[in-house]
Formats: structure tokens, sequence, C-alpha cells
């Protein structure tokens, strides 16, 4: 069971993230932005960070360099919908890919899927 930090501005990306996390026995944190992501990671120790990209305040890519400056192991999964243009989508993620985030997801995604990456980024 890992303790997962999750940032989405979306409530209900954010529901559904947390309860697939939940009913697979992880504990889970939700961040409604970056910034709130950033606070919770300086006052509590994650296994794993998902983040999407486009978010208000500090968005996802500041959440990540943010992370990395600080030389947080954690490792972070990165995911977009760029606001349903394929192409803001594709640039997003390829930025988080960038910033040496351990996997990119493109949303929506199939829970499978999604559970997968997770599975892979705690091991690794």
């Amino acid at each position: 069971m890992a303790k997962i930090l999750v940032a989405d501005d979306d409530a209900i990306y954010l529901n559904l993230i947390a309860t697939t996390l939940l009913s697979n026995n992880h504990n889970v944190v939700c961040a409604k932005d970056g910034e709130e992501a950033l606070r919770l990671h300086k006052s509590q120790t994650f296994d794993l960070i998902i983040t999407d990209i486009l978010m208000p305040n500090v968005d996802g890519i500041d959440l990540i360099i943010e992370l990395k400056t600080c030389h947080s192991a954690t490792p972070i999964i990165a995911m977009s919908g760029g606001g349903g243009n394929k192409i803001v989508t594709a640039l997003n993620l390829q930025s988080a890919s960038i910033f040496g985030v351990h996997s990119v997801l493109q949303k929506p995604f199939i829970s499978t899927c999604f559970l997968d990456v997770v599975r892979s980024a705690l091991e690794d």
C-alpha cells in the first residue's frame, strides 16, 4: 500500500483517480492545484505524485520543476487532457517528460492502463 498525492483541479478526475487508487488499497491525499500539492509535499512524505498539467495557481509543470529542484526522488506521473486540444495535450506531456517524470498519461485514460502506470512507478 502506497501513499499517493494526486493534484488535479478537475474535481471529477480527482475523485475518479482517488477512488481507483483507494479501491486498490492505496492511501490517497488530494490537492486541488499545484500550490496545495507543494504545501502537502513539504509536510508529508509520498511514495508517488500524480499531477495534472493545466491547473490554476501553480500548474503541473511548475510543480514538477519545484519537486525536481528540491531533489525529491518521489516518482511523478503527469497527465493532461489539454482542455480537449490534442496539440496542447501532446506539448504538455512532452514538456513534463523533459523535466524527468516517470510516466505521462493522456486524459481520458482507461483505469487498467492507469493502474499499470502507477504500479510501474511504484516498482522503480
